[in-house]
């Protein structure tokens, strides 16, 4: 059976916390134990990529949307969505020295597959697929 479940948060650090809380507690409830690989990992994906949603999004008023979705496997599938038309930036191993990037790179390494679905003139999604 797949679950989905949606989200908006307003663009605020504070919303990092309550999305990582809130799709730790829908994976809980849907049966993916917390030790489960999958469940770890897409629960930090969505702490970046909502992170990055915050900082780079243009315009504060407007909320983000995050999505988590569990297939019928036990993988996660995990969109975040914000206003921003330009596509999340991959940084060269040079510039990993500093933060800025390191949700791009966590992204790279644990996601079995990812991308950005541009949404014309309001803004992208960016998705995650985090094998079970």
């Amino acid at each position: 059976m797949l679950r989905r479940d949606a989200f908006r948060l307003p663009p605020h650090p504070a919303s990092v916390p309550l999305a990582r809380t809130r799709v730790h507690d829908h994976l809980s409830a849907w049966g993916q134990p917390a030790d489960h690989g999958a469940h770890d990992d897409t629960v930090l994906l969505v702490s970046e990529l909502a992170t990055n949603a915050i900082l780079h999004g243009p315009v504060e008023e407007r909320e983000f949307e995050v999505a988590v979705t569990v297939l019928a496997d036990g993988s996660c599938f995990i969109e975040v969505s914000d206003e921003s038309p330009s596509e999340p930036e991959l940084r060269t191993a040079d510039a990993w020295e500093d933060e800025s990037g390191r949700g791009m790179r966590l992204l790279d390494a644990i996601a079995e597959a990812w991308g950005v679905w541009r949404r014309g003139r309001y803004g992208k999604t960016v998705w995650a697929l985090v094998r079970g």
